[in-house]
Protein backbone atom coordinates (compact mmCIF):
# COMPACT_ATOMS: atom_id res chain seq x y z
CA UNK A 1 0.00 0.00 0.00
CA UNK A 2 1.02 3.27 -0.65
CA UNK A 3 1.12 6.05 1.48
CA UNK A 4 -3.09 6.94 0.68
CA UNK A 5 -3.67 3.19 1.25
CA UNK A 6 -3.92 2.55 -2.38
CA UNK A 7 -2.54 -1.00 -3.28
CA UNK A 8 0.52 -0.61 -5.46
CA UNK A 9 0.46 -1.77 -9.10
CA UNK A 10 1.68 -5.28 -9.90
CA UNK A 11 4.95 -4.95 -10.73
CA UNK A 12 6.48 -8.07 -11.98
CA UNK A 13 9.36 -7.00 -14.13
CA UNK A 14 11.89 -8.12 -11.81
CA UNK A 15 10.24 -11.41 -10.60
CA UNK A 16 12.61 -13.60 -12.88
CA UNK A 17 15.75 -12.02 -11.57
CA UNK A 18 14.31 -12.58 -8.00
CA UNK A 19 13.12 -16.09 -8.31
CA UNK A 20 16.68 -16.81 -9.81
CA UNK A 21 18.25 -14.89 -6.26
CA UNK A 22 16.39 -17.45 -4.28
CA UNK A 23 17.14 -19.92 -6.21
CA UNK A 24 20.61 -19.34 -5.81
CA UNK A 25 20.48 -18.49 -1.89
CA UNK A 26 18.44 -22.19 -1.91
CA UNK A 27 20.96 -24.22 -3.69
CA UNK A 28 23.81 -22.67 -1.68
CA UNK A 29 22.02 -23.43 1.83
CA UNK A 30 21.45 -26.90 0.63
CA UNK A 31 25.18 -27.55 -0.82
CA UNK A 32 26.42 -25.97 3.10
CA UNK A 33 23.99 -28.18 4.64
CA UNK A 34 24.85 -31.47 2.52
CA UNK A 35 28.29 -30.61 4.25
CA UNK A 36 27.04 -30.77 7.45
CA UNK A 37 25.31 -33.81 7.46
CA UNK A 38 28.68 -35.25 6.22
CA UNK A 39 30.23 -33.53 9.52
CA UNK A 40 28.15 -35.03 12.29
CA UNK A 41 28.07 -37.92 14.07
CA UNK A 42 24.53 -36.70 15.65
CA UNK A 43 22.23 -39.05 13.80
CA UNK A 44 19.20 -36.99 15.27
CA UNK A 45 20.66 -33.63 13.91
CA UNK A 46 21.35 -35.58 10.24
CA UNK A 47 18.35 -37.02 9.91
CA UNK A 48 16.61 -32.99 10.53
CA UNK A 49 19.01 -32.01 8.09
CA UNK A 50 18.22 -34.86 5.43
CA UNK A 51 14.75 -33.68 5.93
CA UNK A 52 15.62 -29.82 5.29
CA UNK A 53 17.34 -30.62 1.96
CA UNK A 54 14.53 -32.69 1.14
CA UNK A 55 12.89 -29.64 1.47
CA UNK A 56 14.66 -27.47 -0.24
CA UNK A 57 14.63 -30.03 -3.34
CA UNK A 58 11.13 -29.73 -3.27
CA UNK A 59 11.36 -25.43 -3.22
CA UNK A 60 13.88 -25.90 -6.21
CA UNK A 61 11.31 -27.80 -8.12
CA UNK A 62 9.28 -24.90 -7.75
CA UNK A 63 10.87 -21.91 -8.21
CA UNK A 64 12.17 -23.43 -11.39
CA UNK A 65 9.02 -23.94 -12.59
CA UNK A 66 7.53 -20.35 -11.57
CA UNK A 67 10.53 -19.00 -12.99
CA UNK A 68 9.98 -20.25 -16.33
CA UNK A 69 5.94 -19.34 -16.09
CA UNK A 70 7.82 -15.91 -15.30
CA UNK A 71 10.02 -15.69 -18.34
CA UNK A 72 7.43 -16.68 -20.72
CA UNK A 73 4.95 -14.29 -18.96
CA UNK A 74 7.79 -11.43 -19.63
CA UNK A 75 8.22 -12.47 -23.82
CA UNK A 76 4.57 -12.36 -24.08
CA UNK A 77 4.52 -8.70 -22.41
CA UNK A 78 2.33 -10.01 -19.51
CA UNK A 79 -0.81 -10.04 -21.49
CA UNK A 80 -2.67 -12.32 -19.90
CA UNK A 81 -0.82 -13.20 -16.78
CA UNK A 82 -1.67 -11.94 -13.51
Amino acid sequence: MDKKGKPKPDDRRDNVEKIQYNIDHTISNYRATKDLIEETDDEKEKRDLIQKNKRREQALSGMREEIRDEAIAREKGYKGYK
